[in-house]
């Protein structure tokens, strides 16, 4: 297995990257490959590793050279376009021509979208990828889609969402028939905004035949409860979910901090809940689930968060791997090619009773 990583996107490239491809590298299985200027990538090898080149860390590790960057600043369309021998587009014609096995990249959302959806190609009966975050919640995880590439949405899309949620939770995590909510401002049918009260509709219409478990609005403070495996969303709205509980995270995690080191007292106090607090901020880390995955599209593609760090960059890396062997994109693709095949059939059989 070959895993394609964009090393100049994010805030933070190339040494994030690095770092995180260098600390993977021996925890996984595959090659990683990293995209990018190989001047740039070689001169901070020797800055931070003492070595000539990559290949000297690990037989594993490599770089494919590109000249350009896209930044996060460029306009996506024109970007994917234009900048040909940037490390995101070489990325993704590596992947489309099956040089490598899943591509990672924290750059500009927008172009990576573009670019998944111009260059791989979408799965056929879906109308638009979408990016599925994981985070933690109560005893268990929950999948959140879309968080942050289709800022406006039909209710189709959501319904769509839901499918791709429903088909990446059972075959990845094994979850027989995975509860599926609908973000919304109240748990009632009538609430919400023109699109989710559509959305409401198509998805209680839908659901049996798509095989969806759908259990109605969930509003955002009982999304982290258990009860509820996936959430769906438009784009915008998930992104600002997304981000809001991401900070609330390093909230909690900084206050908790300064409470214990506020005097010797509460330090010498926190001394044997040590071993349960760590446990908390590990399950409160958003760093720990890796990053977010498109959905839709033909190959496996990961978004990493764009202010990724090395040890981010790791779990993404680490995460990217089990996304290829659980073989969800082939699954989800044999998964809509029976939906298509199912509708096809009742559209003849409904001309032929004309």
């Amino acid at each position: 297995m070959k895993i394609l990583f964009d090393a100049m996107g994010g805030d933070n490239a190339p040494d994030a990257n690095i770092k995180g491809a260098v600390k993977a590298i021996n925890q996984i299985e595959a090659e990683v490959v990293l995209i990018g200027n190989k001047d740039i990538i070689n001169s901070r090898i020797k800055e931070l590793y003492g070595k000539n080149d990559i290949s000297e860390i690990s037989d594993r590790l490599s770089i494919k050279h590109t000249t350009e960057t896209i930044e996060m600043e460029d306009i996506p369309t024109q970007a994917i376009k234009r900048k040909k021998d940037s490390s995101m587009v070489v990325g993704f014609n590596m992947l489309k021509n099956d040089e490598g096995d899943v591509f990672i990249s924290a750059g500009n959302s927008g172009a990576l979208l573009t670019g998944a959806t111009l260059l791989v190609g979408r799965i056929k009966g879906i109308d638009r990828p979408a990016m599925a975050g994981i985070l933690p919640a109560y005893k268990s995880r929950l999948l959140l889609i879309d968080s942050g590439s289709n800022t406006n949405c039909k209710p189709l899309n959501l319904l769509q969402f839901a499918q791709m949620a429903t088909i990446y939770l059972s075959n990845t995590f094994g979850i027989e028939k995975p509860k599926i909510g609908l973000l919304n401002i109240g748990t009632e049918e009538t609430k919400g905004n023109e699109l989710t009260k559509e959305t409401y509709k198509l998805l209680k219409e839908k659901s049996e035949e798509y095989n969806i478990n759908f259990i109605g609005n969930i509003e955002g403070r009982d999304a982290f409860s258990g009860n509820v495996d996936a959430i769906v969303t438009d784009g915008f709205t998930g992104n600002v979910f997304l981000k809001a509980v991401e900070g609330l995270g390093k909230f909690v995690k900084r206050s908790l901090t300064e409470s214990i080191k506020k005097n010797i007292f509460t330090t010498m106090a926190a001394v044997p809940a040590l071993p349960s607090i760590k446990r908390f901020a590990k399950t409160m880390d958003y760093k720990e689930y890796g990053g977010a995955l498109f959905l839709g599209v033909k190959k496996p593609v990961v978004k990493a968060h764009g202010s990724s760090d090395e040890k981010l960059f790791e779990y993404t890396i680490k995460q990217a791997e089990q996304f290829v062997k659980n073989k969800a994109v082939e699954k989800m693709i044999n998964e809509f090619d029976r939906i298509n095949a199912l509708k096809e059939s009742n559209v003849n059989s409904a001309i032929k009773a004309e």
